[in-house]
């Protein structure tokens, strides 16, 4: 299946774009994939970087975290961009929800919310997705971000120092 939500990091120098774990991107390194209750953990090197995700949902809290750790490998200075990207289903599929659900940015922490006014059971809660407040810049419009008959190995917005529209 092909993943909902993915983390990709970019070399802002050499414009490479690699990703902690397997999917959407895949070079011929090792990953190693660790499960247990309630957390996965995610290993990958690639480009001269270590990358550490784990993804974790606490036990008293409706809420997933996701932690990641890059490491520089080589001796030289890098620059580095992280990027998020999500598929909200927000109902019983993706294809059946994705035109009834609407985006906005919080203006006090910049997180990105997502509600499905139309699904009944769920049309009063809201989904966020945040970094820590250390967002730059944001789109909801899949096509700006993956591109137009793109693929999420290959997101469009990270071949280009382009900026993000900004668009809910």
């Amino acid at each position: 299946d092909p993943p909902g939500e993915t983390i990709y990091v970019r070399d802002m120098e050499t414009g490479d774009v690699f990703a902690p774990t397997a999917s959407p991107i895949r070079d011929l390194g090792t990953y190693i994939a660790r499960h247990g209750r309630g957390y996965s953990r995610f290993e990958h090197s690639a480009c001269d970087v270590a990358m550490d995700l784990v993804h974790y949902v606490p036990v008293d809290e409706p809420i997933k975290i996701s932690r990641l750790t890059l490491r520089n490998l080589s001796n030289k200075e890098r620059r580095l961009s992280v990027t998020a990207y999500a598929e909200w289903a927000l109902g019983s599929s993706r294809g059946a929800s994705i035109p009834f659900i609407q985006t906005e940015i919080d203006p006090d922490t910049g997180a990105m919310l997502a509600i499905n006014p139309w699904n009944m059971a769920f049309g009063g809660r809201v989904a966020f997705f945040d970094m820590a407040g250390h967002q730059e810049a944001w789109t909801a419009d899949r096509r700006e971000f993956v591109g137009r008959n793109g693929r999420l190995s290959y997101p469009a917005a990270l071949q280009t120092d382009a900026p993000l529209s900004g668009a809910t």
